[in-house]
């Protein structure tokens, strides 16, 4: 697949390890997970699916305690979500997704990111379209797993598709079923190493190694912000 096609892996997995090592990002998102539907983690499969997040990074049990209960607590009415959308170097479409308690401070900080790297935020609703919204689960492969059995099992759940690659299993559906993925998920014993909600893009684009350089750049300082939960581009 080439060069290209590794350096992209490599930096998408070193951005995804910057990013969940931070604490204060899982925290909040099991807090915001918790205020939508409610801090029980059995009846609240968004809130279950952070929390497992969350312990897969070694995030202390006080920690993940602390933010459920934030969700209930008169503070938590102050963090809200918030997205833009913008484009980067060699028109790369970048959509971030923050939480936030201040989004004057969130506007100025992710604005100046994409002005600082040859980049522009746009309209709201400019690159909404040009994303496909799903659920995702990801977790290494049992020894004893079939995958055809696993497939059937998880197809009534809502599973669109279930791809592998070396030896980890990614099963993708629409964001409404999220819930029925992760409860089929957990009835079939399996152990989820990370899942969520993730933002494909429908065209995805080739760039080159030297345009991936500078694009990396302005992912860097986006991802760095403290309010900034995720970030996802039309990268091939």
């Amino acid at each position: 697949m080439g060069r290209a096609f590794e350096y992209r892996r490599a930096a998408k997995e070193r951005r995804w390890d910057k990013m969940s090592k931070l604490f204060p990002k899982l925290a909040k998102s099991i807090t915001m997970a918790a205020k939508k539907g409610g801090t029980d983690p059995e009846m609240n499969a968004p809130l279950r699916a952070a929390i497992i997040n969350a312990k897969n990074q070694n995030m202390p049990k006080d920690n993940i305690e602390a933010a459920i209960k934030r969700a209930s607590g008169k503070d938590a009415a102050d963090i809200f979500e918030v997205n833009f959308e913008g484009k980067g170097p060699h028109g790369v479409l970048v959509f971030v997704e923050c939480a936030t308690d201040n989004n004057t401070r969130t506007v100025a900080n992710v604005r100046s990111y994409f002005n600082k790297c040859g980049g522009q935020l746009l309209p709201t609703g400019s690159l909404e379209f040009l994303f496909d919204r799903k659920a995702m689960f990801e977790f290494a492969r049992p020894e004893d797993l079939v995958l055809e059995e696993l497939e059937l099992a998880l197809i009534d759940a809502g599973l669109q598709e279930l791809v592998e690659d070396a030896g980890t299993i990614y099963v993708y559906g629409d964001y409404t079923d999220f819930g029925s993925l992760a409860q089929a998920l957990e009835e079939q014993k399996i152990e989820v190493a990370k899942s969520g909600l993730q933002r494909i893009p429908q065209n995805p684009q080739e760039f080159s190694e030297e345009q991936l350089t500078e694009i990396e750049k302005l992912l860097d300082r986006i991802e760095d912000d403290e309010d900034v939960q995720a970030v996802y581009t039309n990268i091939s």
